[in-house]
């Protein structure tokens, strides 16, 4: 027996369904994804915690749930809304469906939703805070107050909530051990560490709030922002090991890094209207003149015009215009605000972990 849906919106707005998972409350910013794709990667994205995500995408669950497709060891979103849920996954690697792996976590899933009207409303009045209730009887007058009270994102240490609790050393294959990479753990992918030490990185995977005294004493050749939710500026304690290593290591910053980095070089950051979320966003490198399709997801953004004369704007956003990727003109030191390590999606962007394993080649300063 399927359980009635209702989405509430913080402006007032109301959409119907139906619980494909557990009939359970469910609340935070709700935004769209685009992809056609990837659904198990959206899931388990550290980077939409706190968030309802829409999938443009009609079908979600025909091919289930496969072992190796996972960014994380956990859900990062409350929930997944879709137009139409299939419940019988045709994939020799599914070793179960969307909704006992949503039901073992305790996330929600909706379906028949009219996904198209979301997605333009979210377009035209923003990512709002929403409400998802299977009580469909309540006037929303009466819930409203309940919705507005949910935490905005902005001034939000939301990263502090994904970071893995413990130091500790990525080893899923054999590696070369040609360098030692710190990553700052602010919601890291699993598919960058995988990049990482493809190229010969050991990763010593680093707790927020005190990666700064444990890479006391250690030596390391480079130094990884990772990818994560929310809002940068209150992330203080990323900001200032960006700023005590600045120049005494090779710096590569994706996503939330890249704006950490930003807010590290004394730049601004500022919430967009409905943020990038999706596999097929196009890219302009400046210095190749080449345009890349690329894979995004974030609804902060750096103000280009705050970066230092030291700063040269490497990428731009060809939809929008916003800045997508810098580096600095003293420092082994650059960023990018999309995802090099999309998977699924395009791989236009792998050269950049080149780039930064080159970076460490070259630097004359290590730590």
């Amino acid at each position: 027996m399927t359980t009635k849906a209702r989405v509430i919106f913080e402006d007032g707005t109301v959409f119907f369904g139906r619980f494909f998972t557990k009939a359970q409350h469910a609340e935070g910013e709700i935004v769209f994804n685009t992809a056609m794709t990837g659904y198990q990667e959206v899931l388990t994205d550290p980077s939409y915690s706190q968030q309802c995500v829409i999938m443009t995408y009609p079908l979600i669950g025909s091919y289930g749930i496969t072992p190796d497709d996972n960014e994380s060891d956990a859900i990062g979103l409350q929930a997944i809304l879709c137009k139409e849920y299939v419940d019988h996954p045709s994939n020799w690697q599914s070793i179960m469906s969307v909704k006992t792996y949503l039901d073992n976590h305790d996330r929600v899933g909706v379906e028949w939703l009219d996904t198209r009207a979301m997605t333009l409303h979210v377009r035209q009045h923003g990512a709002q805070r929403v409400m998802i209730t299977s009580d469909c009887d309540t006037p929303v007058a009466t819930l409203l107050p309940q919705v507005r009270a949910i935490a905005p994102m902005t001034g939000q240490n939301v990263a502090r909530k994904v970071t893995t609790p413990t130091v500790y050393t990525w080893q899923e294959a054999p590696s070369s051990r040609r360098f030692t990479v710190a990553v700052l753990d602010c919601g890291v992918k699993f598919t960058i560490l995988r990049h990482l030490q493809k190229r010969g990185c050991d990763c010593l995977v680093l707790p927020l709030d005190t990666a700064q005294d444990i890479l006391r004493g250690r030596a390391v050749d480079g130094l990884f922002i990772s990818n994560g939710p929310g809002d940068p500026e209150p992330v203080q304690s990323a900001i200032d090991l960006i700023q005590s290593y600045m120049g005494k290591c090779p710096i590569f910053g994706i996503c939330l890094g890249h704006q950490l980095i930003a807010q590290a070089l004394g730049a601004r950051t500022f919430k967009m209207p409905f943020g990038h979320h999706g596999a097929n966003h196009p890219v302009k490198n400046l210095s190749t003149g080449k345009i890349e399709i690329t894979s995004q997801n974030h609804g902060f953004c750096v103000d280009a015009d705050s970066l230092g004369p030291d700063v040269e704007i490497t990428h731009i956003n060809l939809n929008d215009g916003t800045n997508e990727g810098f580096r600095h003109k003293k420092y082994p030191l650059f960023s990018v605000q999309y995802h090099p390590e999309s998977a699924p999606g395009p791989c236009d962007s792998d050269y950049l972990f080149d780039d930064f394993i080159h970076m460490i080649e070259t630097a004359s300063v290590h730590v």
